[in-house]
């Protein structure tokens, strides 16, 4: 979706600056949205795809005013309310005043290394042949979804080389609505400046994606 998140090539942001050593968080209750989001993701009711939509689909102006750890809470409140796990009662009374869904699983303190340390890989076996090859030109396709998609909106219909062939992924596309992880294989795609940003870019940049094999087509 063309939602707050997809900055890419958008001016008026001011320019990207790194935090200098930057601590893994910047206040203490950011530690516990962190744990929060996580522990409520363990749930099993919502995949991540679903989780990064919620986040995108912000409003613009709270989207932009609120701080990374803020932006995971509100989707985490916008997840917990659609899944039926609080209501708007339970969240004005700052208590649960209302029946709630039962979790398909509870993540107990003893196990989050454990849960930590495997992760939630999205690699999936693909059946067939790879439609592309390395050094091929193909060109992304031009398409403006309302739902959630990870080919940014600077990189569309846009030509560029194929870097490296990967194994399949998990498609986010149908992912995050519920429609099944539908894998597809994925593309390492390297674009030049030029393509991208047009006359004025700087000449001597690339930019790799990974893509998936349904948003690109041969140029």
């Amino acid at each position: 979706m063309n939602g707050p998140h997809d900055l890419g090539g958008q001016m008026g942001f001011g320019p990207v600056a790194p935090e200098q050593d930057e601590p893994y968080f910047h206040a203490e209750w950011e530690k516990r949205a962190l744990g929060v989001t996580l522990t409520a993701g363990a749930m099993g009711a919502w995949n991540i795809d679903e989780s990064r939509h919620a986040r995108e689909s912000l409003h613009p102006a709270d989207y932009y005013a609120s701080s990374y750890y803020e932006i995971w809470i509100k989707a985490l409140e916008t997840l917990l309310k659609r899944h039926n796990f609080v209501t708007e009662n339970d969240l004005e009374a700052g208590d649960a005043v209302d029946p709630a869904a039962t979790p398909k699983r509870v993540l107990k303190a003893e196990n989050v290394p454990a849960v930590l340390a495997r992760g939630g890989p999205c690699d999936r076996p693909v059946e067939g042949l790879a439609r592309f090859s390395v050094g091929q030109r193909v060109r992304t396709k031009n398409f403006h979804p309302t739902g959630h998609t990870r080919l940014p909106r600077y990189a569309r219909g846009k030509e560029g080389v194929i870097d490296a062939v990967r194994d399949g992924f998990v498609f986010p596309d149908s992912n995050a609505p519920g429609r099944g992880e539908n894998p597809q294989r994925v593309y390492t795609v390297v674009f030049s400046g030029g393509e991208l940003w047009g006359e004025g870019a700087d000449p001597t940049l690339e930019v790799s994606i990974d893509a998936w094999e349904s948003y690109l087509e041969p140029a």
